[in-house]
């Protein structure tokens, strides 16, 4: 049997496309052969929508999926997001966690997103942190859902890699107690990365802090953090974008912790 975009379940699994929908049911969309891969691995599939096409050709996925629906081309198309959907879509269950259970684990490096509104950006900050070896991705505040459509591909399979936990800004004092430094980024910053580098300071157990692109971090995390550290700017660019200052911050910690 063969589902169209009519039939209810495909109906109902389009609606997570909105937050307010992903929201209430606890659930999410995850699209393509590498997302839908990452999903499995983990455990949170609930169903597999996927063209005939796709399940000769990504068997092994649809083999170790708990439910698979076959779907024509048209409710494919309307469940993907993408221009060329690739035939796969799983419904998923969200995989954030409580602060607390996050830092339980006493992580030594941890990202805090702090009221990002850019998916992309969110999900690259999310697969850089999995590839430096961050143990959360905190997203603190108004931020972008982690489970949008854009930021779930961005991330790469990287959302269910590390632990994601959503929350309130007033994370200072958590983190602190998980034994973790509090370094926040800012171009004005008092103290370069550079010279932290060379101090030892980045080996220490870190959690970054990182702002929006349009107007940074909130004052009061600025005020709460440890250190505010600015990344170094040896040519003619003004700044760096978001997930670029991520990706050298994580990664300046975790050479320093290695």
């Amino acid at each position: 049997m063969t589902f169209t975009s009519r039939t209810p379940r495909v109906v109902a699994a389009r609606k997570l496309q909105r937050r307010r929908d992903r929201d209430q049911s606890g659930r999410f969309l995850a699209e393509g052969p590498q997302a839908v891969r990452e999903a499995l691995a983990s455990g949170v599939v609930v169903e597999l929508f996927a063209t005939a096409d796709a399940v000769e050709r990504h068997g092994e996925l649809a083999a170790h999926s708990p439910v698979v629906s076959t779907v024509d081309e048209e409710a494919l198309a309307g469940l993907a997001e993408t221009v060329q959907p690739q035939g796969l879509v799983a419904v998923c269950e969200q995989v954030d966690v409580p602060l607390k259970e996050a830092l339980a684990k006493r992580p030594r490096l941890v990202a805090v997103v702090a009221e990002i509104r850019d998916p992309g950006n969110a999900g690259t900050v999310m697969r850089t942190a999995d590839a430096a070896g961050a143990g959360a991705v905190i997203f603190a505040g108004d931020a972008v859902d982690p489970y949008n459509g854009k930021c779930v591909r961005a991330s790469a399979g990287s959302l269910f890699h590390v632990d994601v936990v959503r929350t309130g800004l007033d994370v200072v004092t958590a983190l602190r107690e998980a034994r973790l430094q509090v370094l926040a980024t800012s171009g004005y910053g008092a103290d370069d990365l550079d010279t932290l580098a060379d101090d030892g300071v980045l080996a220490r157990p870190t959690a970054w802090l990182f702002g929006s692109e349009a107007h940074g971090l909130p004052e009061d995390l600025l005020d709460a953090a440890d250190r505010r550290v600015r990344v170094p700017i040896y040519g003619g660019a003004e700044s760096l974008n978001l997930a670029a200052a991520a990706a050298v911050c994580l990664y300046a910690s975790a050479r320093a912790q290695r």
